[in-house]
């Protein structure tokens, strides 16, 4: 038997009528599941009255994000998944930090695709469509359906060939109650969460270039306990390197005998330029008040000196500018 791959891209397949996973590969019915599932929203201490604001700036609660998915890949592929993350994040960073990374890009996968589909059927409900389809960056969705194809793996056998395609980043917090927050940036598939005495910073298709680019500080900060600050300042080092990384990973797809390889095409391909542009203190210090604005750090103060940024980390080892 030959795996077929769904590929809801090709046809803008997000009406609400097949599974946002597997299109219509399984015969049963097809049911609505939360985006943020209820053990989440239950450990976060949340109603799910609480609201968020979609890229076409409509309001929702979190309780009405809801994709459709089929019965018997709920009950058997995803549940298990979300069963498996959720006893570790009840525990905390011990239990998270043990967690196989293929499992957490899974789960935070499903929850970031899980938006995009949201965000896709909007934009087609709004008809938003040009000659050429969807009016959107034909990069963008290239991106969105190797995230999806990728995320088959949670019902059917992926393998990466010698590759992973991700960064992620777990941090122990400096206080064990920390609110539980989360952060994402759908045009670069980057995400952070943090809850209890843990902090996660993934950058979802960067085939792991991100992490290398800061290892430094990782270095530095291995097994420290951070302060919530210190975590906004990592978190938003990484989504501003998301968006520096110049490179759209190209991968060989073949769908063999109930399983699928991908393997990753060489970053550097033909471009002979680095694969980040170049670091600028002043942008990254806008994308860093926006992340400390709990704290209420005004961007004028955080780079006072514009060579060197404010930072929680001592030293700061920021990322070279030229």
């Amino acid at each position: 038997m030959v795996s077929s791959l769904y590929q809801p891209f090709k046809n803008f397949d997000f009406n609400y009528r097949n599974c946002f996973l597997s299109g219509n590969t399984f015969d049963t019915p097809i049911i609505q599941t939360n985006v943020l599932p209820e053990w989440l929203l239950k450990m976060a201490n949340y109603s799910g009255d609480e609201q968020i604001q979609l890229l076409d700036e409509t309001i929702r609660t979190y309780n009405s994000l809801k994709v459709p998915v089929n019965e018997e890949v709920q009950a058997h592929f995803i549940e298990p998944l979300e069963q498996k993350i959720a006893e570790a994040f009840a525990i905390g960073y011990e239990a998270v930090s043990r967690l196989e990374e293929g499992d957490l890009f899974k789960w935070m996968g499903k929850f970031l695709y899980s938006l995009i589909y949201i965000e896709m059927h909007a934009a087609v409900g709004q008809q938003q469509l040009s000659s050429d389809g969807l009016n959107m960056s034909q990069g963008l969705m290239h991106k969105f359906g190797n995230l999806h194809t990728m995320l088959q793996g949670i019902y059917q056998n992926v393998e990466f060939e010698d590759f992973i395609p991700w960064s992620i980043v777990i941090v122990p917090m400096e206080k064990e109650d920390v609110s539980f927050s989360f952060r994402d940036e759908i045009n670069t598939l980057t995400f952070s969460l943090k809850l209890k005495d843990f902090g996660i910073i993934a950058c979802l298709q960067d085939n792991g270039t991100n992490k290398k680019y800061h290892q430094q500080i990782l270095d530095q900060v291995a097994s420290q306990r951070l302060t919530e600050q210190q975590f906004e300042e990592l978190s938003a080092r990484f989504f501003y390197s998301a968006y520096l990384f110049n490179r759209l990973p190209e991968y060989t797809i073949m769908p063999v005998e109930g399983s699928v390889y991908i393997d990753a095409m060489p970053l550097r391909g033909t471009m002979n330029k680095p694969l980040f542009d170049v670091w600028q203190h002043k942008t990254y210090a806008q994308v860093l008040e926006n992340f400390w604005k709990p704290w209420g750090n005004l961007l004028m103060e955080i780079r006072k000196d514009p060579n060197n940024p404010t930072s929680y980390f001592n030293p700061p080892s920021l990322p070279e500018t030229d």
